[in-house]
C-alpha cells in the first residue's frame, strides 16, 4: 500500500477513532494523529560550535495507511550559500531585513549543517538521501497501521552564525539559540506527508514526548522546553531560581523531559541571569537573560506583566496545561516553541512585553492547538495576534479599539494591490508583506469580524470550546468554523470561503434616503463582493437610538443584541444576490440626526466614507429633493 492510500476497511477506522493519545480520546475529533517518542544525547563543543547527537525515536503509526518511507527535517542545512532559503531571500522583492544576502556570505565555519552518520530501523540500516533540508528515508520494512517502529540515528551538526531564529552569537551577545536544531521527523496526517523544505517561514510537528540530555561546558546555563530532571546535580535549582550553576571545570549534563509537545528548543549562555515568577493556579514562569543596563529593569518588570497575561489567557481562551513556561533571551526577534520562547532582550519595555505576550499566546495557537501553520498561518499568527491585542489592551489600560492596527494593516495591503488569498501556503506568497499581513493582520481581522457576525457572547463561548475540543490535536479551518456554527446556531462557511480563500473585499454604502409618509425609506447597497450582515444604527435628534439588524439569508438565523443601547430591531434577511436592500425606519428625515452602517467598526469596510449620513448630509439630500 502507498503512503496516501485511503482507509482499507471501515473496521480499522472504527478502532482507530477510539484510541487514546496521552489521555485524549480521538473520538472527540474523529481524526487520528501520529505519535513520537524522542530520546536524545547531545555532546556540545562550544569551541567549534559543533555537536554530536544520538537519537532514539519510537514512531507510532496511528494512521490507516501503510508507510513505506519517512522524512526528517534538517533545518540547519538552510544556512548554507545556495540553499533554498538563501536563493529565495536574494530573489524576493522585499527580503526579510534579517536575512537578505547574509546566508550567501557565510564562511565554512559559520554555516549550519546537520549530517546523518547512520540510521537504523528496528536495528537494521536503512537507505536515506539528503535533499536540502529534508532527509528522505526508504524503509526496509513498511510501518503498518497501528504499528510502532524504532529508529536510531547518529548525527553531527554545526550551529550557524545566527541569522534567522536559530544560531550562535547573535547581535545581543547570546551564545546559542538552539531551535530547529535536531533531525525532526516530518508530520504525516490525513493530508499526507508535510515534508516542505525550510525557507524561513513556519513549522509543523508530531505530538510526542522528549527526553533530552545536553552535555555542555559547565559555565553555560540552559533554559527552554521541558522540565529539568537533575537540578541538584546542575546546582541551578529551577525550584530555587537565583542559585548559581556549578561553574567548575569540565562539562555538565542537563537532562530535560517534556511530555506531549511538538518540538524542543533551548538557549544557552554563560551570562544568563535566571529568575522566576508564579502564575496563581498556573505555571511557574522562568526568565533567562543577560543582565545589563538595557535589560535588568525591563526583564524584572516583565514578570508581573507575564503573570497577568497568563491569567487573562487562562480565563478567556483556555487553561494552559503545563507547569512551566520559559522566556529565554536569544533569537532574532521572537519565536515560539513548546513551553518556551526565545526573544530579543534589549528593546523598549513595551516592545519586550508585546513580543513576550505574542509568543506566549502561541502556546495556545500552535503549541496546544497544533494547526499546520505552513498551510493555515492565519489560524496560527492571526489568532495569536487577535489575542495579543486583547491582552495588551488590558495590560496597558488602553481605551482604543485593540484591533485597530490589524484593520489598518489589512486595508493598506488591499490599497497597495498586493493581497493574495490567506489560504496560500506560507512559503509561496509573492512578497513578505503579503504573507505577513495576510497571516497576522487579516487573520486577526477574521476573528474580530466573526465576533461582529455572531455576537460577542457566542464568539467568546466558541473560542473556549474550540480550545477545549481541539487542544493537543491538529485543527483545520473547518474544525474551527464548525465550533463557531455550533455555538452561534448560524451557518458560517460562506464567511470562511470569502475571507480566507479569496481576495474579495467589503464595501457597503447608504445609497439613498427619503421620506415615506411619516417614516424614512433607506436603501443600502453592496458595492464590494464580500457579503455581510448589517448593523444599521439610527440616532434621533431627541437622543434616542434604534439598531436595525439585517441578517444574511445564507446565515440561516441571526445574532442576538450585541450590547447596543436602545431598541434592537431585526429586519428581513438580505439575499446575497440582491445588490441593494430597502427598509423603512421610524421617524422622518427631520427627526434623524445620523444613520450609520456598522457603528462599532466590526467590518473591514474598504470605504467607510459611504457608511454614514449625518444631519448635514441628510439636509443636503432634502434640499436636493
Amino acid at each position: 500500500m502507498t503512503d496516501n492510500q485511503c482507509i482499507r476497511r471501515s473496521g480499522v477506522a472504527l478502532i482507530f477513532s477510539m484510541l487514546l493519545f496521552h489521555g485524549t480520546l480521538f473520538s472527540q475529533s474523529n481524526r487520528w494523529q501520529q505519535a513520537v517518542e524522542y530520546k536524545m544525547d547531545i555532546q556540545m563543543d562550544v569551541k567549534s560550535h559543533q555537536f554530536k547527537g544520538k537519537q532514539n525515536l519510537i514512531y507510532t503509526n496511528n494512521s490507516p495507511d501503510t508507510l513505506n518511507r519517512v522524512f526528517y527535517h534538517l533545518y540547519f542545512n538552510a544556512f548554507q550559500p545556495g540553499s533554498m532559503m538563501d536563493v529565495r531571500s536574494r530573489n524576493i522583492q522585499d527580503p526579510d531585513g534579517r536575512v537578505k544576502d547574509r546566508i550567501s556570505k557565510l564562511k565554512e565555519n559559520e554555516i549550519g549543517y546537520q549530517k546523518v552518520a547512520s540510521l537504523t530501523q528496528n536495528g537494521k540500516a536503512v537507505n536515506f538521501e539528503v535533499s536540502g533540508t529534508i532527509l528522505e528515508v526508504t524503509l526496509n520494512e513498511p510501518i503498518l497501521p497501528g504499528a510502532k517502529t524504532e529508529f536510531n540515528m547518529e548525527f553531527k551538526a554545526q550551529v550557524p552564525l545566527q541569522i534567522r531564529r536559530s544560531g550562535r552569537d547573535n547581535h545581543e551577545g547570546i551564545a546559542y539559540s538552539m531551535t530547529q536544531w535536531y533531525p525532526k521527523l516530518a508530520e504525516y496526517d490525513h493530508e499526507g506527508w508535510h515534508s516542505n523544505p525550510y525557507i524561513g517561514r513556519e513549522f509543523h510537528g508530531v505530538w510526542g514526548d522528549f527526553d533530552v540530555k545536553i552535555t555542555i561546558d559547565s559555565k553555560y546555563t540552559i533554559g527552554g522546553t521541558g522540565y529539568l530532571q537533575n537540578p541538584d546535580e546542575i546546582g541551578h535549582g529551577y525550584e530555587d531560581a537565583g542559585t548559581e550553576v556549578k561553574h567548575g571545570k569540565g562539562k555538565l549534563t542537563w537532562h530535560f523531559v517534556a511530555k506531549n509537545v511538538m518540538d524542543f528548543a533551548w538557549g544557552a549562555d554563560a551570562d544568563y541571569t535566571h529568575t522566576t515568577a508564579q502564575v496563581p493556579n498556573g505555571p511557574k514562569l522562568h526568565f533567562f537573560y543577560q543582565s545589563n543596563n538595557k535589560t535588568e529593569k525591563n526583564w524584572t518588570d516583565l514578570k508581573s506583566y507575564a503573570v497577568k497575561a497568563f491569567e487573562y489567557m487562562n480565563e478567556h481562551f483556555g487553561k494552559y496545561p503545563y507547569e512551566q513556561y520559559s522566556f529565554v533571551q536569544g533569537g532574532d526577534g521572537g519565536m515560539e516553541y513548546p513551553m518556551a520562547t526565545l526573544l530579543l532582550g534589549e528593546t523598549s519595555f513595551r516592545g519586550l512585553v508585546g513580543t513576550a505576550v505574542h509568543e506566549l499566546i502561541h502556546s495556545w495557537y500552535q503549541h496546544l492547538l497544533g494547526t499546520n501553520e505552513s498551510l493555515y498561518a492565519w489560524m496560527d499568527e492571526g489568532f495569536t495576534s487577535y489575542a495579543t491585542s486583547e491582552v495588551m489592551s488590558v495590560l496597558f489600560n488602553s481605551n482604543q479599539n485593540p484591533h485597530k492596527y490589524s484593520y489598518l494593516g489589512y486595508l493598506s495591503l488591499v490599497k497597495a494591490g498586493l493581497e493574495e488569498p490567506s489560504s496560500l501556503h506560507a512559503d509561496h506568497f509573492n512578497t513578505n508583506r503579503a504573507y505577513s499581513i495576510s497571516a497576522y493582520s487579516k487573520g486577526a481581522v477574521f476573528l474580530n469580524q466573526l465576533k461582529y457576525i455572531i455576537g460577542k457572547e457566542a464568539f467568546d463561548r466558541g473560542m473556549l470550546r474550540y480550545f477545549n475540543t481541539w487542544k493537543f490535536k491538529h485543527p483545520t479551518p473547518n474544525d474551527f468554523i464548525r465550533i463557531m456554527e455550533k455555538e452561534s446556531g448560524l451557518e458560517l462557511h460562506w464567511y470562511l470561503n470569502y475571507w480566507i480563500h479569496t481576495t474579495k473585499t467589503i464595501d457597503y454604502a447608504i445609497k439613498s434616503v427619503k421620506d415615506q409618509n411619516d417614516k424614512t425609506q433607506v436603501t443600502l447597497e453592496r458595492i464590494g463582493e464580500v457579503i455581510m450582515p448589517i448593523d444599521l444604527l439610527v440616532e434621533y435628534k431627541d437622543g434616542s437610538k434604534k439598531l436595525y439588524y439585517i441578517p444574511l439569508r445564507v446565515m440561516r438565523g441571526e445574532k442576538k443584541n450585541d450590547g447596543y443601547g436602545g431598541e434592537w430591531i431585526v429586519k428581513e434577511d438580505w439575499p446575497w444576490t440582491y445588490p441593494t436592500y430597502t427598509l423603512e425606519i421610524e421617524g422622518t428625515l427631520d427627526d434623524i440626526k445620523k444613520i450609520e452602517i456598522d457603528p462599532k467598526l466590526g467590518m473591514a469596510d474598504t470605504n467607510r466614507d459611504n457608511n454614514q449620513l449625518n444631519k448635514n448630509k441628510i439636509k443636503q439630500l432634502q434640499q436636493a429633493d
